[in-house]
């Protein structure tokens, strides 16, 4: 796969993932939201590592400038 995730992209994947999971594992969110959101930030990690998102092709995006 073409890889389509830039790095200001990854950063803000990782960030929001990171903060996900404190307010998680610090108990403000709860329940099956809680677990919903765990799974998206898990995605983003997922999908930051590999530098591809299989919904970008999709919309037309691509954050990644490398050519």
């Amino acid at each position: 796969m073409k890889k389509n995730i830039g790095a200001i992209d990854k950063g803000i994947r990782i960030l929001l993932a990171v903060i996900i999971a404190a307010l998680y594992f610090t108990n403000i969110i709860t329940g099956t939201l809680g677990i919903i959101l765990l799974v998206i930030a898990g995605v983003f990690v997922l999908t930051s590592l590999i530098s591809v998102c299989p919904l970008y092709p999709l919309l037309g995006i691509n954050t990644n400038k490398k050519k």
